[in-house]
Formats: structure tokens, C-alpha cells, sequence
């Protein structure tokens, strides 16, 4: 197993807490390898193999346990009797109400318990109910530009990171694809299965939704208009131009089921002078850009709207809550907070006109703080500063230790 220190070190330190420790992410993350890379960091630290018990739900080995009262009663048998028993429960969505089988093993037994999901059940308010205080959440993505690098060196020779970045975006972060040389059209099918099983499994079958046709089209449309800013109702617009009927309440169900599946995130505008985050014309990004090109194919013209969903998913995985910019009737990528820290970011692919770098940098000299403000870029450019700006090529951001 290729290592993903940037998970193992966080969660680790949370060992033998009275903490459940709950993994998430979109399907085929990579939350079941941290899960075994927790396991085997927990035996390198001398826990015997005995007192570590892993279940994998989406095991036909383990399908028969489908209920709490299931689950409470195999775990309780395989506990130990002699210090602390490590818990590692994958997939834990498949198993109704296992909320109150982990509240009730944390109360009563020596314990420490690891669990992971893909869907909407892991955001549930039973959660809050029954783990008031007990647990600490882990947002695991598909792997960063860094993480890709190092897992492409393990079957290709890795040229300089501006170069590579080309590569990164076509192909995506999924770790399935990086683990040997794939053509385009293999890694695309490859994804595209990651696709079909969360739209169909997460998504339809369990919230039973009916139209399916009606949410792919949804689907669709937010992929095409990633990095573009719109609301429910534009998609209403556009699917009654294809005679295809739909309220603005039924598109928001969708988009939160989305949300739910870890396909999509929603970037709300913050208004920089009225210091609020704005609740219309909202901005979606996807789980990885390779979705995208799996669903819609391939096209030069999508390489902008791309470049801001890596930088986008890159704030967040380094724990950035991020918004659009709204600055009188301007735009800015992005506003990137974390505790006192703040970033103001645009990007582009590449600034061919004086006009073009004037309308991005003058954006970020309109704004009166002290705050960083960085231009990332994914053409040859000469300098690194304009008038306090810092400028950066995209990889080079990505790959950054300084925010």
C-alpha cells in the first residue's frame, strides 16, 4: 500500500481517545486502505492482531448483518476480555440504526472504534443524536496532486509537476487508476463505474427516486457548469427547454442528494463588504475532475473551469472552509478562511491581454485588507509579485507548504 500520511498522521492522533472516528468521503476514495494503513500503524505499535477487529459491509461475508441488534451481538462475541479492543467498521452505512450499536459499545466496553461511509446516512442527524460529543469527522478526498505524484512514481517516470499537472487533470485522483499505467479510455470506464454505483446505489435505490432519467439530466448540468455561479431555478429553465417539467423544490432535493453521495460540493458567495454569506447563485464542484470527463468526455474547452475545482478540492482537504468572492458586482474565485487565516485566490488557465490581467488582478487590489492574495496560473509566465500579489503556477500552489 502506497502511504496517504496526510489521513494516517491526523486520525493517529486520536488513538485511544473517546472518540469514534468517522471516515467519509465519495465512494472508491480511498477510506478502506486508510483503514488498513490505521490498522497496520496500530500493530507496528505493538497491538497484538487479536485485539483488532475489522468488518467490511459491502463483504458478502458480512451481508447478513444488516440490523443493530445484529451487529451489536457479533461484535460483543469477538471482544477481548483483556484490554482495549480496536474497531474497524467499513461501509457502516449498510447496517441500520449501527449509530446506537457504537454509542452503546463506547458506554459499556473498552473500545476504540474507526468507521467509514459514503452517503447520506453518514451525515444524518442520528449521528449528532446518539454521538453528542463522542466523535471527530474525517473528510477523506480522492488524492491530491501530491499524493498523485507519488503514486505515479511507482509505474511511470514523473516529469516536472507543470507538465504533469496536464495528466492530473484528465485523469483525476481516484487511487484505483493510479496504481499502474491505464489508457484515457481505460481510467474513464474505470471511473465511470465509480459513477453508476453511487448515482444508482447511494442515490436512487435508496431514496427510491423514481425519474432517474430526470436526475441525470441535473447531473449533467452541474457537471457542464462547474465554476459557473447558478440557482435551482436555472436548471428548471433549462430542463422546461427541453420539455422536461420540474420545480425549483424538487431540484434542490437532487442537488442535496448529490451532496450527500460526496459527488458534489456546494460553494456558497460570501459578500466581502457586507461581510455574509449570500444563500443564491451558489457554485458546484465535483469529487474529482475526472467525473467530468467519464460523464461528458473530454474537452480543451473545460480546462479553466477544472483548474478551479483542483484548487477548490486542494483548500479543502487542507481544511479551508472556501467561498466565492462577491465584491460590488465582481467575482472572485475564491475566499479561503481557516480560524484567523485568509486567502483570496483567483485562476485562470492562462492571461493572454493586458485586459485579462487587469480584470484578474485588479479584482484582488480592489479588496482593502492585508490579507494573501494570490493569481494562479497554468501558462509560462515571467515575475512572481504584482503590487503585493503573489502569482503562482497552479502546480506550484498545489504542491505549497507556505498557506
Amino acid at each position: 500500500m502506497i502511504k496517504r500520511p496526510l489521513y494516517t498522521e491526523k486520525i493517529m492522533s486520536y488513538v485511544d481517545t473517546p472518540f469514534v472516528k468517522i471516515l467519509t468521503g465519495v465512494r472508491r476514495c480511498g477510506k478502506s486502505t486508510i483503514l488498513k494503513m490505521l490498522m497496520e500503524d496500530l500493530q507496528q505499535r505493538g497491538i497484538a492482531e487479536n485485539h483488532i477487529l475489522h468488518y467490511n459491509f459491502d463483504s458478502l461475508e458480512h451481508e447478513e448483518i444488516k440490523t443493530a441488534k445484529a451487529l451489536f451481538s457479533e461484535i460483543k462475541q469477538h471482544l477481548s476480555d483483556r484490554g482495549k479492543t480496536y474497531l474497524f467498521l467499513d461501509e457502516i452505512q449498510e447496517v441500520k440504526s449501527w449509530e446506537k450499536v457504537v454509542n452503546s459499545l463506547m458506554t459499556d466496553y473498552d473500545v476504540d472504534i474507526y468507521v467509514t461511509g459514503s452517503n447520506s446516512r453518514m451525515m444524518s442527524s442520528e449521528i449528532s443524536t446518539y454521538l453528542t460529543g463522542r466523535y471527530v469527522s474525517f473528510r477523506i478526498y480522492p488524492l491530491s496532486f501530491a499524493e498523485y505524484l507519488v503514486f505515479r512514481k511507482t509505474y511511470a517516470e514523473v516529469s516536472d509537476p507543470r507538465f504533469e499537472l496536464a495528466s492530473y487533470l484528465k485523469f483525476g485522483g481516484f487511487p484505483a487508476i493510479h496504481l499502474k499505467s491505464y489508457s484515457l479510455d481505460e481510467a474513464y470506464t474505470i471511473i465511470k463505474d465509480i459513477y453508476n454505483s453511487t448515482i444508482f446505489t447511494d442515490i436512487v435505490k435508496r431514496n427510491q427516486i423514481r425519474k432517474v432519467d430526470q436526475l441525470e439530466r441535473i447531473v449533467r448540468f452541474v457537471f457542464d457548469n462547474v465554476g459557473r455561479t447558478f440557482s435551482a431555478s436555472s436548471i428548471s429553465k433549462y430542463l422546461k427547454s427541453e420539455n422536461r417539467s420540474i420545480d425549483n423544490e424538487t431540484v434542490y432535493s437532487y442537488l442535496a442528494k448529490l451532496e450527500s453521495a460526496y459527488i458534489i460540493h456546494r460553494c456558497s458567495r460570501y459578500d466581502i463588504q457586507g461581510k455574509e454569506i449570500l444563500k443564491t447563485q451558489e457554485k458546484f464542484y465535483l469529487a474529482d475532475p475526472a467525473l467530468r470527463y467519464s460523464v461528458l468526455g473530454y474537452s480543451p474547452d473545460s480546462v479553466a473551469a477544472m483548474l478551479e475545482n483542483i484548487v477548490y478540492l486542494e483548500l479543502r482537504r487542507r481544511g479551508y472552509d472556501v467561498y466565492v468572492g462577491k465584491l460590488d458586482n465582481m467575482e472572485i474565485d475564491f475566499i479561503a478562511t481557516k480560524q484567523e487565516n485568509k486567502l483570496y485566490i483567483q485562476v485562470t488557465q492562462q492571461i493572454g491581454s493586458p485586459e485579462t490581467e487587469q480584470r484578474d488582478y485588479g479584482r484582488l487590489l480592489d479588496i482593502r485588507d492585508n490579507y494573501p492574495k494570490y493569481v494562479l496560473r497554468a501558462d509560462a509566465f515571467a515575475g512572481g509579485n504584482y503590487e503585493g500579489i503573489k502569482t503562482m503556477h497552479v502546480a506550484d500552489f498545489l504542491l505549497s507548504e507556505e498557506y
